[in-house]
């Protein structure tokens, strides 16, 4: 069995959530013979071309590079074949078919950024928040047919506080995983970690973490305010749960709640004020009580808090 460093890896990533793990690879000295990412697009209103973070990350410490329009392509999988690679690291990128994730002899180990079995899917993160979540974590594992059933390396649990939204959890994920990845790699080089099949004791109590659609993130205001507010931590600050002031769309980025009888229509909402003088604050009331919206980006405005944003604001 060849030592980590002589390891030959092969890693496919495509956002900063994967860089991190490929840094952590890179600083842990293993060997990264090739780094596998999605073409340029272009974006923006000049339709510039946009690169991922990973190519960034590649081009700078002068990894070898490949985007591949399709994984299936025969140049590519022919090149892939080229490197040799022992094992495959992949983190947030996309499907991949067989031939490429079983090209390995040690395999195609995966950082998903949630416990497995629970939350399989797209967007562990934001599900994990948005069901109210104390604890989540990581896991590494190997990639097999099914998405996300592969088995497990090793895990590691993170903790979710009242005050994390989507944007501070995927952080610390980020941080977690890309640890937990190099001592899943030192492990199965050493011996010291095995492969375990994923337990399912009732399939009815498996939490799924489907994509994030329009429906997802817009408030339904007949929830509890409890659920309200979790949802908006769990889309925050991207893509962000949004509602209607008025006949304009608004995202809202953080809220708190009180809890109690609202004494009006769900939806319904309100200005307060918390000096008894000039309106300060937002609330709109849930099935059982208010949800005050704290931080909003109201259609054609800035991000702003409620109390920039009601200075301008005639209701």
């Amino acid at each position: 069995m060849k030592s980590f460093s002589q390891l030959r890896i092969v890693f496919l990533g495509t956002p900063d959530f994967a860089v991190a793990t490929l840094d952590a690879l890179v600083t842990a000295g293993a060997n990264i013979v090739a780094v596998i990412t999605v073409p340029d697009k272009p974006a923006g209103r000049g339709q510039l071309l946009h690169t991922s973070a990973v190519k960034d990350y590649a081009v700078a410490k002068n990894l070898p590079l490949l985007q591949p329009v399709k994984l299936k392509d025969t140049e590519f999988l022919e090149t892939l074949k080229s490197y040799h690679a022992d094992l495959q690291v992949v983190v947030a990128f996309r499907m991949l078919p067989e031939v490429v994730w079983n090209m390995p002899p040690m395999g195609t180990i995966n950082v998903h950024a949630s416990l497995l079995p629970q939350y399989r899917g797209a967007a562990p993160i934001n599900h994990a928040i948005m069901n109210g979540e104390t604890v989540t974590g990581v896991t590494t594992f190997k990639l097999k047919h099914e998405i996300d059933t592969g088995d497990i390396l090793l895990q590691k649990e993170v903790a979710i506080t009242p005050q994390d939204n989507a944007g501070t959890l995927h952080d610390k994920l980020m941080r977690a995983g890309a640890d937990l990845l190099v001592e899943s790699v030192k492990g199965l080089v050493n011996g010291s970690i095995s492969e375990r099949p994923q337990q399912i004791i009732d399939e009815s109590e498996i939490k799924r973490a489907s994509k994030i659609f329009t429906e997802t993130r817009q408030i339904d205001w007949h929830r509890k305010a409890k659920d309200i507010h979790n949802q908006v931590r769990g889309l925050s600050p991207y893509p962000a749960a949004f509602t209607y002031i008025g006949n304009k769309t608004a995202k809202v980025f953080l809220t708190h709640y009180n809890l109690g009888n609202p004494e009006a229509e769900p939806g319904t909402f309100e200005l307060v004020s918390s000096s008894g003088k000039h309106p300060d604050g937002l609330r709109f009331a849930a099935a059982d009580g208010w949800v005050y919206i704290d931080e909003l980006q109201q259609e054609g405005k800035k991000k702003m808090p409620i109390a920039e944003f009601l200075k301008g604001f005639r209701p």
